[in-house]
């Protein structure tokens, strides 16, 4: 089953998921550091199983590049491009390796989080603690216009998550990058070098009254046991927050063992993979008792959307925030002759109630926006002590 999920716009058929089903959702958490998805950690084999229709097209189109002496990587572009699918995506051996290193929380980069506005300009919304980026004294809500002397306004964050990298020269930590940043009228460059950084996946901390809020930033390696063991060391019976907002996905495996730390058993998620049906399930012995809240956005995508609708469709949460992304699309990639990975839209993911998420999103039991950690204190009082 496929743990990995990337909920954002793809480079174009460039990145997506990597290794056996994905449910595709792009993850720009962890700053600049690329791509995660929802995908089983499998490398696919040159004779994997591939899914019908396009997935073929991609195929053949690569093996016949590769048999003129072409590209078949470039092959599998342009036929994923003609498609029309804007998830399914290809990846070069490299951006595979980095993809997967990202799933285990590691990455090379500057340490930069960002997303693109609605008129095209590419804003940082993070800067990790220690990072390149935090050095030079950048910070959420600067304008990035610029990497390496190109413009990014209007480019994909993937594209701009692949500058920042330096994936097209095979930058290493050390290598130097020039960003552009522009706050307010102020216009300034800043010479970073990239660092071998890692992400801090789940964070906890105490709020008043006994509360936990529990923020996972995206479902890297282990951090559904993270999850599960903030739940086991919260105080006396005080509730929770789970926030998951700008959690854009990540390994769907851990998602349902987070899920798990939740719910006695039970379903999660449906999924259908060319028509056929499939369940993931809760493992038993979650804490069924205590108040809980989950925080929402329109960057929450892909795992972590399915995570939310298990929770909410369960009635193991009460949901607060503004409407998810939408993003609930599976991925399946096999191997190109040329070590590159095709990876294909092959079905849908649904919540537990059957509510599809892809297009559509998940609606919060109570809006708010900026207001939301106090709204979903008041709500945890209201629920009462879960004693």
């Amino acid at each position: 089953m496929s743990a990995r999920d990337l909920f954002c716009q793809p480079r174009r058929a460039r990145h997506g998921a990597a290794l056996t089903l994905v449910f595709a959702s792009v993850l720009v958490a962890g700053a600049a550091t690329g791509w995660f998805g929802e995908t089983v950690r499998r490398t696919p084999d040159a004779g994997a199983a591939t899914p019908a229709g396009h997935s073929e097209a991609v195929t053949e189109a690569a093996e016949r590049a590769m048999a003129d002496g072409k590209s078949p990587m470039e092959a599998a572009e342009r036929a994923v491009s003609r498609s029309g699918d804007r998830w399914s995506a290809v990846y070069s051996q490299g951006e595979y390796q980095e993809f997967q290193e990202a799933l285990d929380g590691r990455y090379t980069g500057v340490g930069l989080s960002a997303r693109r506005e609605r008129d095209g300009r590419i804003e940082v919304t993070q800067v990790q603690p220690g990072s390149p980026a935090a050095a030079a004294g950048i910070r959420g809500g600067d304008r990035l216009r610029s990497v390496d002397g190109k413009d990014v306004d209007g480019r994909p964050v993937t594209e701009v998550v692949s500058l920042l990298r330096g994936d097209s020269d095979g930058a290493a930590a050390g290598t130097r990058v020039r960003l552009g940043l522009e706050r307010g009228t102020h216009l300034w460059s800043e010479e970073l070098r990239r660092a071998r950084l890692s992400t801090d996946s789940v964070t906890v901390r105490r709020l008043a009254g006994g509360v936990t809020l529990i923020r996972i930033a995206a479902f890297t390696k282990g951090s559904g046991d993270l999850v599960r063991d903030a739940v086991d060391h919260a105080p006396g019976r005080g509730g929770i927050v789970l926030d998951l907002r700008g959690n854009s996905g990540g390994l769907v495996t851990e998602a349902v063992t987070a899920a798990s730390a939740f719910l006695d058993g039970g379903l999660v998620a449906t999924y259908d993979v060319d028509g056929a049906q499939r369940a993931l399930h809760a493992d038993p012995g979650g804490d069924t008792s205590r108040p809980l809240v989950a925080l929402v956005d329109g960057g929450t995508m892909s795992a972590a959307e399915l995570l939310t609708g298990a929770l909410q469709d369960r009635g193991r949460a009460v949901v607060v925030g503004t409407r998810t992304f939408g993003k609930g699309s599976i991925q399946m990639p096999s191997r190109l002759p040329d070590g590159s990975v095709a990876e294909l839209t092959v079905g849908h993911y649904r919540t537990p109630s059957g509510h599809g998420v892809d297009g559509r999103g998940i609606t919060p039991d109570l809006e708010a926006g900026d207001e939301v950690l106090e709204r979903a204190e008041t709500v945890l009082s209201g629920l009462g002590d879960a004693s």
